[in-house]
């Protein structure tokens, strides 16, 4: 008869003082890549994919790591007054981040275009991540060639 009464008491005190769960924190998006997918009047081949994740630095401590491979690209010069791609990345209206790629191996025919930043402290969440035509000696940039948006992130 004991036992009855003991469970009776404790369900009353859970009733009564209810034990206060925690929500489990949102789940991070990072680290997640997303695949850079072709602009019109781009090669059916040219393609990319985007890594980004949360990297701990020596210096400045935690920062978010964007980086860019992309292959199948035609020559920046046969699109018009460019020499080079760049990585672009913005939240629009709000920031923007920019830096080169580099082409891997040189002299090929078709390299795979890559680069990397890893400075990032904003947030990600609503950025469009895109590689980007561009001339050096202007420093502007040329039109969009391939582009994702970090909300399709996986």
């Amino acid at each position: 008869m004991k036992k009855p009464l003991l469970w009776i008491c404790v369900l009353l005190l859970a009733a009564i003082f209810p034990v206060a769960v925690q929500a489990a924190p949102p789940e991070s998006k990072y680290p997640c890549s997303l695949i850079l997918s072709a602009k019109e009047n781009m090669p059916v081949n040219a393609k990319g994919v985007a890594l980004v994740y949360r990297v701990l630095r020596d210096v400045g401590g935690e920062r978010t790591s964007l980086s860019i491979h992309a292959q199948y690209l035609p020559e920046p010069a046969s699109l018009g007054n460019y020499d080079r791609y760049e990585g672009f990345a913005q939240v629009a209206g709000e920031i923007s981040w920019r830096f080169r790629l580099h082409p891997a191996p040189a002299g090929t025919e078709n390299p795979t275009w890559a680069g990397r930043i890893d400075d990032i402290t904003g947030p990600l969440e609503r950025a469009s991540v895109q590689v980007r035509l561009s001339n050096s000696t202007t420093n502007t940039l040329g039109p969009i060639v391939l582009e994702s948006v970090m909300s399709k992130c996986n």
